[in-house]
This record gives C-alpha cells, structure tokens and sequence, in this order.
C-alpha cells in the first residue's frame, strides 16, 4: 500500500437509467447562475472574474491564490478555450472536478476507467443537489459497483486512517506526514 494516497474529485449525476440522469442534468442547468458560480471561483483563484465579459476566453493569470484552480482550465487541455461563460457552467454543478452523467452502468464505467487508467485510490465526491447526489450514488451506483466486485459490501472496524493504511492509528513512521508529529 502506497504511504500517500490520491482521491479525484468528481460529481455523478445518475438515475434508474441514462435519460433519466440525462433529465436531472438538464433540470440542474436551468439554475446555474453564472454570478454565483464566478463569485465562488473569483474566490478560489483571488481573481475578480467580474471584470470580464462571459464569452471572453480565460486566460492564466499569476495570483497568490490556489494557481492550479486556474491552471486546470487553461493548461491542462491545449485543444480548448474555455471562456468565462463555460467556466461559470461548469463551476455550478459540482465544482471544479468532471460531471459524470448517467445510468449506474455508465456511471460505474466510467469510474472503474478512471481508477484503472490513473490508478488513483479513490473518489472525493462533490455534489449538485443536497443531498440528492448522495443519495443516488448510495442508492444506485453503489450497487452497480458491488455487483462488479470494486465496492465493499460491509465496513471494517477501525478509524479512517487503520482503514486506508493499515496498521495503527497513527501514520506509518514511512509516511512524510510522520516527520511532523509533535516530538519527532
């Protein structure tokens, strides 16, 4: 086991099947609020996304703020221009992380996909509506995900950190957390 562990961010949009994960999508896009969704990334980034126009393209800016936030759009995809309107869409639903939406197969797809091809260690899900995202994920994909054989069917007893490294409750003297404990 890895001593330091990467959990993604994503947000999973899903019903009994794909149209009608395809339908709440749709039914969440009609409140997007571009002020509000600027206003929580301007946030995020320390940049006032207010002085620019909604089809402006987005540019990276240097700011002492959190840089990847930006980064994630304007680098990381060298084909796309994201403008600020795009980026307002995205940041409503879910935040920064993808929106994957679908049935629990699609949904379970694309999540096995993901671990296999990055071989990240699991998921940090982000939300659309409360506390319905969770809900559907508990109800419908998690399911889909144990009938696969990928997702627990019972918890261990333990705290988190017994659960994700094994061992003891405190971190494994391996660890580069370990280096800073009170008296090391």
């Amino acid at each position: 086991m890895a001593d330091i562990l990467v959990f993604a961010m994503a947000t999973a949009i899903t019903g009994r099947d794909s149209e009608e994960a395809r339908a709440k999508h749709a039914d969440y896009r009609r409140y997007v609020d571009h002020e509000g969704a600027l206003a929580l990334f301007s946030g995020w980034t320390g940049i006032d996304l207010s002085r620019y126009a909604l089809d402006e393209p987005l540019r990276y800016v240097e700011t002492e703020a959190m840089r990847g936030a930006l980064a994630v759009f304007t680098s990381t995809e060298r084909s796309r221009t994201w403008t600020v309107r795009q980026l307002a869409e995205h940041v409503a639903i879910g935040g920064r992380g993808p929106v994957l939406v679908g049935g629990p197969s699609e949904i379970a797809d694309a999540l096995i996909a993901w671990v296999k091809d990055t071989d990240i260690d699991g998921f940090n899900l982000a939300y659309a509506v409360m506390p319905e995202t969770f809900s559907d994920f508990v109800d419908v994909i998690v399911p889909e995900l144990q009938r696969r054989g990928v997702y627990k069917h019972d918890y261990r007893a333990g705290t988190l950190r017994e659960k994700l490294f094994g061992g003891g409750a405190q971190l494994p003297k391996s660890h580069p957390g370990a280096t800073h404990r009170q008296g090391a």
